[in-house]
C-alpha cells in the first residue's frame, strides 16, 4: 500500500482551499463543515502554505487574537513541504515522520494545490490491510 501513488490516495476526495486574505473564522467554518484538519492557502492560485487546527489553536487562541480579523495568511504556516502526485504513498508518510507533521499538501509542478495527504490517510491504508490479514487467518482456520 505505501507504493500506491499519491493521486489514487486523494481522489475523488474534497479538500479546503482558501484565499490568503480570508479571515480565520470563516476558514475554520470551512474545515468543519468539510471535516478537515487543514486548509491549503493560496495566493493567486498557488500554494502559500497551510492552516491546520494546532495553528488555529496556538496562533489564535493561546495569542488571543480576533479570529474574525485576523486573515488566514497572518497565522499560517508559510512554504509547508510539499509532494507531488505521482510520488509514492510511503514517502508522504516519510516526510510527515521526518518533519514531525501531519499534513502534507499535494501540488502540481507549478505550485497549483490539488489535495492534502493526512496521517489519518495511513491509519486508514493499515485498517485495510489488517481486516485483509484477520480474512487471509480466517480462511486458514477453517483449512486447517
Amino acid at each position: 500500500m505505501p507504493s500506491r501513488p499519491i493521486h489514487q490516495v486523494i481522489s475523488d476526495r474534497d479538500f479546503v482551499c482558501v484565499p490568503f486574505d480570508m479571515p480565520v473564522r470563516e476558514v475554520t467554518r470551512l474545515m468543519l463543515q468539510a471535516h478537515q484538519s487543514a486548509a491549503l492557502v493560496t495566493e493567486h492560485g498557488v500554494l502559500t502554505g497551510i492552516f491546520t487546527e494546532r495553528d488555529a489553536t496556538f496562533r489564535i487562541l493561546a495569542a488571543g487574537l480576533d479570529a474574525d480579523l485576523t486573515p488566514v495568511g497572518a497565522v499560517l504556516t508559510h512554504n509547508p513541504q510539499v509532494i507531488g502526485e505521482d510520488r509514492p504513498f510511503g514517502h508522504a508518510l516519510h516526510l510527515m515522520y521526518e518533519g514531525g507533521f501531519r499534513h502534507v499538501p499535494v501540488v502540481t509542478a507549478d505550485g497549483k494545490p490539488l489535495g492534502v495527504i493526512t496521517a489519518h490517510d495511513a491509519l486508514g491504508l493499515d485498517a485495510v490491510a489488517f481486516s485483509e490479514e484477520l480474512v487471509r487467518r480466517e480462511e486458514i482456520t477453517v483449512i486447517l
